[in-house]
């Protein structure tokens, strides 16, 4: 292992939790390299968490070990696992839907489930609440830094027993292709959609083109205009939209230097959903 470490959680920083897995891990291995995706996915959000293990896990090296926790069934009997990504990296997780987008886009080659009698904080077998300080830091740590190996974390269970949450599936025309509002590039405001870049480049699209584009929350439309498909923000003028690809090639609706949610206060999830129509 290359003792890389990489936290992400719902729990903030506005209290200690997050420091108490880095110093369960540092006590682990004080060599450990500790990083974070973040800690403020949305309270209770399992596909939030999952989306931003699918934008960043790939870019990180072969064996670096990722402890994700968004738990909202923590105590209950839901399983706890690590699985190995078809690259060669390692996620620790509850198994409730986090590892969704990975599953899809990255793929999965094997999942384990934690065995807490060998793989759990000594002393902790009456809390119930904070699994990701005695459960999965602690078992990520052991993992990255070599402690135990991966067969070493439990038993090897079924790649089908990976819990997936349901995705948005595109909905396709010879003009048109629907999908979801996925998530939003939170400091910008940008709005991450369901539809890939292939699937909106197989309609024909060119750059500078004026695509009109429809946004609804669930039968109420909140937007809807023509917006030019871009390169990058700067192809139009300063507060005004555009469409473009984004980091993990799937189209994105910007203002730029501005924020289009805020500007049209529109959300994620099942309710949003938006579509792209060749005039």
């Amino acid at each position: 292992m290359n003792k890389f470490l990489v936290f992400q959680s719902d729990f903030g920083l506005v209290d200690g939790a997050v420091s108490a897995m880095e110093g369960v891990a540092y006590s682990v291995d004080k060599d450990l390299k500790i990083s974070h995706v973040t800690h403020d996915i949305t309270q209770f959000n399992i596909f939030e968490g999952s989306y931003r293990l699918f934008q960043t896990v790939e870019y990180w090296p072969v064996g670096t070990v990722f402890v994700s926790v968004v738990d909202p069934g923590v105590g209950s009997d839901r399983t706890s696992i690590v699985a190995k990504t078809r690259d060669g990296q390692y996620i620790v997780t509850p198994n409730n839907g986090t590892l969704t987008h990975l599953a899809k886009h990255v793929g999965i080659e094997e999942i384990r489930m934690i065995e807490e009698s060998i793989n759990r904080r000594q002393n902790t077998q009456h809390s119930y609440t904070f699994h990701g300080r005695d459960v999965y830091a602690y078992t990520g740590a052991r993992l990255a830094s070599g402690e135990i190996t991966f067969e070493q974390v439990g038993e090897k269970l079924p790649i089908e027993n990976v819990v997936s949450l349901d995705l948005f599936e595109t909905i396709k025309t010879d003009t048109s292709l629907t999908g979801q509002i996925d998530i939003l590039d939170v400091r910008f405001g940008s709005l991450w959609t369901s539809i890939s870049f292939e699937d909106f480049k197989e309609l024909g699209f060119k750059f500078g083109d004026k695509v009109e584009v429809s946004i609804f929350n669930n039968d109420t439309m909140v937007f809807s205009n023509r917006v030019i498909y871009g390169k990058s923000f700067a192809d139009v003028r300063v507060g005004m939209p555009v469409l473009y690809m984004n980091s993990v090639y799937h189209m994105a609706l910007a203002i730029n230097q501005g924020s289009f949610s805020k500007a049209y206060n529109i959300g994620v999830g099942a309710p949003w959903t938006i579509t792209f129509e060749k005039q």
